[in-house]
């Protein structure tokens, strides 16, 4: 997608970059904060912001178009089979945060002028707090968001109508991406000699993804859990078993990339830190 905008990045750059933001994605509700690095380490790549922000919008969105489409089919299969309230209000409620943020998204590419204005008034509501003598500085941050505004604008809409091949690559990357995440649970099935239903497994954790949107929780923890002991006992014979399947799953699918991301991410401070040392020379 950086490519398909005329940015030159490596592949190793970006799967650095994918991998360091893992570990804030962990530990911020819905992931935020692995989008918020990932808009970062871009615009250390010479990508403008804004341009870096409409890239990380579009992965993002070819994901939820992807959960969106499948998630009707999940439902179809899992029809009366969840009972009780709880789980329809939470899975009820994370469909509603992601249209919510579909629909800002889309607003905000069909009528940036709007957003602008927006984030003005707020400023100004707002002008009282910071005291006469931050005027000049925040005049230069509106100044800034504007062009930031501007450049994601641009960024998204080039996107959406010259970089078609980019969204494309994305959209086929987004569907090996979520086939190999949800191949963990029906492996982890067969290590516990239990028939591993692949379909299903995989309409159970399209369920369980949009369930885990909902910002409750930093890595959805506890929301993440419940779901998955709901969702995967229709798929361990033992409730025995039950404890242990949401236990691998969850340290698989999580923890994993906790570890992973912090690994990546001392590379990308340290890597940070000598940039900084030779400037200074």
């Amino acid at each position: 997608m950086c490519q398909s905008l005329g940015h030159d990045i490596s592949l190793l750059k970006t799967t650095e970059i994918a991998i360091s933001s893992l570990l804030v994605a962990a530990v911020t509700p819905s992931s935020a904060g692995g989008e918020a690095l990932r808009v970062h380490l871009l615009s250390k790549n010479e990508i403008p912001i804004g341009q870096a922000t409409s890239v990380v919008i579009g992965e993002r969105l070819t994901d939820a178009f992807l959960i969106l489409v499948t998630a009707p089919i999940a439902l179809y299969i899992f029809r009366g089979v969840i009972p009780g309230e709880n789980f329809d209000i939470l899975l009820i409620t994370g469909e509603a945060v992601l249209l919510s943020a579909l629909g800002i998204l889309i607003y905000a590419v069909w009528k940036p002028h709007r957003i602008k204005r927006m984030i003005h008034f707020l400023v100004h509501r707002t002008r009282r707090f910071h005291g006469r003598k931050t005027d000049e500085a925040l005049a230069h941050l509106l100044k800034k968001v504007d062009t930031e505004v501007d450049d994601f604008h641009f960024g998204l809409r080039y996107l959406l109508r010259k970089g078609r091949r980019g969204l494309l690559y994305g959209t086929i990357c987004t569907i090996i991406y979520r086939c190999t995440l949800y191949s963990i649970l029906p492996i982890i099935l067969s290590g516990l000699n239990q028939p591993p239903e692949v379909v299903v497994a995989f309409a159970a954790q399209i369920l369980l993804t949009i369930v885990m949107i909902i910002p409750a929780t930093p890595g959805a923890s506890g929301v993440a859990e419940f779901g998955a002991s709901s969702l995967f006992s229709v798929l361990v014979a033992s409730p025995a078993l039950i404890g242990i399947t949401v236990l691998a799953w969850r340290a698989l699918t999580y923890y994993t990339n906790i570890i992973a991301g912090s690994f990546v991410s001392l590379k990308v401070l340290k890597d940070a830190d000598f940039m900084s040392s030779s400037v200074e020379k």
